[in-house]
């Protein structure tokens, strides 16, 4: 499942040879330059004033850590007073007046500090959003510039994972977290430059200069940069240059450690995303198309495609996990020997003083712990610069087929002459298989020209060529003389009406829908009240405006995602409103009629032959009843013209176009003699215009009595009807659960922990680690203070027990090594299966849902990819290396402070002080935190939506040349997170730079105390150090652990809405054992007074009343006008929904008490638009399989054949084993639906379904397929709907449906004689040699 897509063809393999001119045209429309980007590259977009800011932003970054690294300084000083007061070298009032005065200078630069810091990070955290912003909008821009040739190979899935999970990470990356790492970058080299001399300064500056400053800052910053090192620089010379010479010799060591774990880190990490992105495309494919998956019981199987990419995700996971842990023990190790080392070269070194050694130690222990924390803020880097790079190559990439290009010719008159002149043409996807072979047409100003011809022939590929979808690979096209390879291509594309034989509705309004057709129009800028006057005609002309006006909202109903809130029929009528409104010189009909009923078809047939009135049509059809006015009539095979004429001429010359329409010719003979029947025909014909107009005003006053219906339905005493829809409601309403309790961190914690517990060894192991680690420092501030004091003493007793203790310490190193290693291996490890475990079990749980879940707008397809992909990288803040780290910190107070009230409880309340201060400034950091990322966290989701919206219909934002129109909607949607996270900016950026103040101020109170309890000999000078060094350092590192309250926060939101996605029950659950199971069903079913409404739409009723029995083994039609209820009856016999009242019974069974995995196991469905999956053919077809079902080969092809689709897969290079595609992209509309009709011959089902099975088909193939279809039906009860009544006309019983009941049933012949509805709508596509 994970291999690289293989490409397909359409035909069989021909052994194409092309030039190379041809192959760079097939190349061109497909290539995507791989980059790897520098870190520098995500700040391309950055404005000046950005720049200026962030210029601001280094500079206060680069003081803070220069003030923070003077506390070295000033410790150094302090502790040179302490010792000469210990030593009496120096009176009390000396040192109180010396001390007052360093105790002045920690204030001012807390002072310091906090400004420093406030403006560092409020200006990175602002600049970081508006970037990714632009990154956002630039990414979107480019998507939309792709051309088609591009989403064929690449999918439309991606769009999802890389606008939402990897623009975090570049986010993440250029914010705060930059900001804290340069700041902690600068704090390390300015505390280890105190102390190394210039040697080290070499080496550090080609390590950081190379990794991490030069590849982000201009020349500028880099000379403010230099600028402090020198400044520091003439520090460091005032300190021994041997010692500086002996501690150098490790940093080579450490840099080049650091630069392998950065660079490794980063490929292990694209490749973890790279399988999360195609993971996110199975995701995307299966909700984009939940009924399918549900209807044949496939959650199971493509939750384990699923798994399988996040199985190898995991895996890159877990040799990124293996690096990172043992480096960063190898870089511990490295900091802790180094301190051992300039503790021993001191004490050997009588050169060195003792307040030089204390600052050197010192020196030495900070930059350890920064480094900690540097890693964590390099690690965004690092993942930012992963994520970009994907990104930039989408944001770099310039289409052969460029939308966004200005170039080309706009010609001022357009006539509509179009010529195909030797046109060769293979999708640059399948390059072993010829499309069309040499087509020359001419296509005169005016004229209505149709297409035919059998599935896959080339007809779709031409109005995909005119559109310039692709490129031929030789030949040329014409519009008015002019190649359009010269033309502008979106002048070009605004000369032409396309409706589509799928049509595509955008997530918004009826009205904003129809207007989209006026996009780059003369009449885009009207007035409101025009332009909506104009949009109420365009959609009276395609027959939409009366079942508009039914709607509550009328124009303004939101017709849902993909207007799944819609009828089929009904969204074809608003994508031909679309068309023809802005009156284009050009109409392309692909299938256009395909969806309606018969009443409707001939109503928009009318309006479309009006409208191509004075303007070039180009028909495709397989419903020749459309198509036989045409001026020219091309019938196409297997990529070529075989015949060309009038309906009259090709039908007179008894070739394939007649076979073709002898294959549609309806059986109208009565038992009655032929005369009478002509005689009623004629009658019938003559009076064809009052029938339509009376049952037009039919429809008219039904349209009225909708809200009188549904008055009725209120008043009626039917209790049960209204408990059931208004739990739909309040499941809609509530969203997610019903449930609103709000989950602490604690109890978020306990069910990821318990989501994790097979993993509970490995995670044991890594929180242990991490307890060891946490407990492992008071150990290293003994250490310290042992060595403080034996620097008190002279000769032997100063070298032996300095010596000691620098062995003591260095044995501590490697202890540190092992524990740092284990801790993050450990914890890298469960944190990568606990995120395959989470991804998997939140995709399993959404595709549990029922369709009333998928059918809510908070549900869409973005919104629920986008909280698949980024809310579990968000939950990693929780557990993983992120858990390890504060469980390190808080075992570290913890100890620190036990230890520190066993040497001294009098000190230790002083200093213990600046625990509850720091906690307290964490966690109002927290609390604004959380407040804001809720806010920002819904725009986000809508502006992703947008996004994945207009990647999924990519086809239809090409020819509506909405490029721009999508984009100023997603740019206006992401305003509010931009105003959020300016908030964000301004005050959860104060709590932290107290926290980062508050050490000096913490420090000067510790030694004012420690003075008086010294001058008191109270304590002495070990005791004051060892607390100190215990607890008042240990306690620092609780802005440490605040510095993750982003994650922390984003963590928790995403917890929660992933464990009430995890614990949401549906009402129609797949995942209950319990209801009526029944091993062989008999195929009766029963409708008794069903009345039901869509959950989303309550005031608008559906059915009302419906009464119907379907006998066992009964074919059985169901007819009548689109939205009058047919697909709602597949639906509630799928159990889709609740019947809002009455029963549905199988076998005298009520369905609603069945177990509903056992009641599909008995269905099988296919649906009016196919849905097919990104896997091979014969994966696709298995997807129909019943659980435990063993196919063999033979009943592969079996099926294949009754579909009439064997004898094309065997053509393939590949055969069954060949690739469909996203979507099944790569095959035509008509096989798409073959492959599906094989899907549901596969399980054998007792009841088959057929959703408009065969209006995909061309005559030929649908004659074949309605063969195996009737054959199929021996023995089984089906149901079909359809709107070509040719394909039903043999059915046991017809039922005509109109507004939610059943107006007339009976078979064929006996609806005729009824001439009521149906025998009008056979009137309709009768087939005759001339109107």
């Amino acid at each position: 499942m994970i291999e690289s897509t293989t490409t397909i063809s359409t035909e069989e393999s021909s052994g194409i040879k092309l030039d190379s001119i041809e192959e760079r045209i097939l190349k061109d429309q497909i290539s995507v330059a791989e980059k790897k980007e520098s870190y520098i590259t995500l700040y391309r977009f950055a404005t000046k004033l950005d720049w200026i800011i962030l210029l601001i932003g280094l500079v206060f970054s680069a003081a803070t850590g220069t003030a923070m690294a003077e506390r070295s300084v000033l410790f150094g000083i302090m502790t040179d007073y302490f010792i000469r007061l210990q030593t009496h070298t120096i009176s009390s009032n000396e040192f109180s007046e010396e001390s007052n005065y360093l105790f002045l200078v920690y204030i001012y630069f807390a002072i310091f500090t906090f400004v420093a810091t406030y403006i560092s990070l409020t200006t990175w955290v602002y600049t970081g959003e508006r970037i990714a912003r632009q990154i956002r909008e630039q990414y979107f821009r480019a998507v939309l510039r792709q051309n088609i040739a591009y989403f064929d190979k690449y999918g439309t899935g991606e769009v999802a994972t890389r606008i939402t999970s990897d623009i975090h990470l570049v986010q993440d990356g250029i914010s705060e977290k930059f900001s804290l790492a340069f700041l902690v970058s600068l704090y390390i080299y300015c505390d280890l430059i105190n102390f190394y001399y210039y040697l080290f300064i070499f080496y550090l500056i080609i390590y950081f200069h190379f990794t991490i400053i030069s590849s982000i800052i201009s020349s500028c910053l880099l000379f403010q940069y230099i600028s402090h090192f020198i400044a520091t620089l003439i520090i460091s010379l005032t300190i021994s240059w041997k010692m500086t010479l002996v501690i150098g010799c490790i940093i080579p060591f450490l840099a080049i450690n650091s630069s392998l774990m950065n660079k490794y880190s980063a490929i292990f990490t694209k490749r973890n995303l790279d399988f999360y992105s195609r993971a996110g495309i199975i995701a995307e494919e299966s909700i984009s198309t939940i009924r399918a998956a549900v209807a044949f019981g496939a959650q199971k199987k493509l939750s384990d495609l699923y798994d399988a990419y996040l199985g190898e995700a995991k895996k890159e996971g877990f040799k990124k996990s293996l690096l990172v842990g043992f480096t960063l023990g190898i870089m511990f190790f490295g900091m802790y020997a180094s301190a051992s080392l300039s503790f021993f070269y001191g004490a050997i070194n009588n050169e060195i003083s003792f307040g030089q050694v204390v600052s050197v130690s010192n020196l030495i222990v900070n930059g350890f712990f920064s480094l900690t924390t540097f890693y964590d803020y390099i690690q965004a880097i690092s993942l930012a610069t992963g994520a970009g790079s994907k990104l930039f190559e989408t944001i770099d990439r310039v289409p052969s087929i460029d939308i966004a290009s200005d170039t080309g010719d706009k010609p001022k008159i357009v006539t509509g002459h179009i010529q195909l002149k030797n046109i060769k043409f293979i999708y640059p996807t399948r390059p072993d298989a010829k499309i069309l072979n040499n087509i020359s047409l001419d296509l005169e100003p005016g004229s209505i020209v149709a297409l035919v011809g059998s599935s896959g022939s080339g007809k779709s590929t031409i109005a995909s060529l005119i559109l310039r979808f692709y490129d031929p690979h030789s030949g040329d096209i014409f519009l008015d003389g002019h190649n359009i390879k010269s033309l502008n291509l979106i002048w070009l594309r605004r000369q032409i009406g396309f409706v589509n034989q799928e049509p595509v509705l955008f997530k918004t309004t009826i009205a904003e829908n129809v207007s989209y057709g006026l996009i780059g129009s003369i009449y885009e800028n009207l007035p409101n009240n025009e332009k909506r006057e104009m949009i109420e005609n365009a959609c009276k002309k395609a027959n939409a405006h009366d079942f508009i006006m039914k709607f509550p909202d009328k124009y303004e109903t939101m017709v849902g995602e993909r207007g799944t809130l819609l009828s089929g029929g009904q969204k074809q009528r608003i994508a031909i409103a679309r068309a023809i409104i802005k009156d284009p010189r050009i109409l392309l009909l692909d299938e256009a009629t395909s969806a309606l009923d018969t009443q409707s078809e001939n109503i928009i047939q009318n309006a479309l032959d009006q409208a191509s009135k004075g303007r070039t049509t180009i028909v495709i059809a397989h419903r020749l009843s459309t198509i036989r006015n045409a001026t020219k009539i091309i019938v196409m095979n297997k990529g070529v013209i075989v015949e060309s004429g009038t309906h009259k001429e090709l039908m007179d010359k008894k070739g394939y176009y007649s076979k073709l329409v002898e294959t549609q010719k309806i059986i109208q003979t009565l038992k009655a003699e032929k005369n009478i029947l002509k005689e009623s025909f004629n009658i019938l014909n003559s009076n064809i215009p009052s029938l339509k107009d009376e049952v037009t005003t039919s429809l008219t006053a039904n349209d009225i009595n909708y809200h009188q219906i549904n008055l009725v339905t209120r008043a009626s005493s039917h209790a049960s009807s209204h408990s059931n829809l208004d739990q739909q409601n309040s499941d809609v309403e509530i969203g997610l659960t019903h449930d609103d309790h709000n989950y602490t961190v604690l109890e978020m914690i306990k069910k990821i922990l318990f989501i994790d517990r097979s993993e509970f060894l490995i995670l044991s192991i890594g929180i242990i680690s991490s307890i060891i680690n946490g407990c492992l420092s008071p150990i290293f501030g003994i250490s310290y203070a042992n060595v403080f004091h034996a620097f008190t003493k002279t000769g032997d007793a100063l070298h032996n027990e300095a010596t000691f203790w620098s062995l003591m310490i260095l044995v501590f190193s490697v202890m540190i090594f092992f524990v740092n290693a284990i801790q993050n291996v450990a914890l890298g490890f469960s944190s990568e299966k606990l995120t395959e475990k989470i991804r998997s079990i939140s995709f399993a749980s959404i595709l549990r849902q029922d369709i009333s879940f998928f059918d809510e707008e908070n549900h869409s397809v973005g919104i629920l990819t986008s909280h698949l992909s980024l809310d579990v990288t968000y939950i990693n803040g929780l557990a993983g290396i992120t858990l390890g780290n504060l469980l390190h910190v808080t075992f570290m107070i913890f100890a620190s402070v036990i230890v520190s009230f066993i040497i001294g409880w009098k000190f230790t309340l002083v200093c213990i002080c600046s625990i509850p201060i720091m906690i307290a400034a964490g966690g109002l950091r927290i609390k604004i935190l959380s407040n804001l990322q809720q806010k920002t966290k819904k725009a986000y989701e809508y502006s992703t939506q947008i996004a994945c919206e207009a990647a999924y219909n990519i086809r239809t934002v090409a020819v509506l040349t909405c490029e721009n129109n999508l984009w100023e909607r997603y740019h206006n949607l992401l305003d509010e997170p931009m105003r959020q996270s300016t908030k964000n900016a301004l005050l959860a950026s104060i709590p932290f730079a107290f926290a980062n103040c508050i050490f000096f101020l913490i420090t000067a109170l510790a030694f004012w105390y420690g003075s008086i309890l010294i001058m008191n000999n109270e304590y002495d000078l070990k005791r004051v150090i060892t607390i100190f060094a215990v607890l008042v350092m240990g306690s620092s590192f609780t802005g440490r652990f605040f510095a993750y309250a982003p994650d922390m926060v984003k963590a928790k939101s995403a917890s929660d809405y992933i464990m009430k996605l995890l614990e949401r029950v549906p009402n129609i659950d797949t995942w209950s054992q319990n209801g009526e199971k029944i091993k062989f069903a008999k195929g009766h079913l029963k409708f008794s007074n069903v009345h039901f409404r869509y959950p989303t739409r309550p005031n608008f009723p559906v059915l009302q009343g419906l009464n119907l029995e379907i006998k066992p083994g009964q074919n059985v039609a169901l007819v009548g006008p689109s939205g009058c209820g047919k697909s709602t009856i597949i639906s509630l016999v799928e159990m889709f929904y609740q019947v809002t009242n009455g029963t549905i019974t199988l076998d005298e069974i009520d369905i609603a008490k069945m177990n509903v995995n056992n009641l599909r196991e008995h269905i099988a469905l296919v649906s009016q638009e196919p849905s097919l999956y990104d896997m091979t053919i014969k994966e696709n077809i298995l997807l129909g399989c019943l659980p435990g079902q063993n196919i063999t080969q033979n009943d592969l092809e079996k099926v294949c054949r009754q579909a009439n689709i064997h004898e094309f897969i065997v053509g393939l290079a590949n055969g069954y084993d060949t690739r469909v595609g996203g979507k099944g992209i790569q095959l035509s509309g008509g096989q798409k639906q073959r492959v599906a009709i094989a899907r549901a011959l596969i399980r054998n089902p007792k009841i088959l379904l057929l959703d408009e099975a065969t209006s995909a088909l061309d005559s030929e193939s649908e004659k074949v397929v309605q063969n195996a279809l009737d054959a199929a039906a021996h023995g089984r009860t089906t149901i079909a709907i359809a709107h070509r009544l040719s394909t039903i006309q043999n059915a046991d019983i017809i039922f005509v449906i109109k507004d939610g009941k059943v107006h007339e049933q009976g078979t064929h012949q006996e609806l005729l004689e009824l001439q009521g509805i149906y025998f009008m709508m056979i009137q309709k596509q009768h087939l005759g040699e001339s109107n």
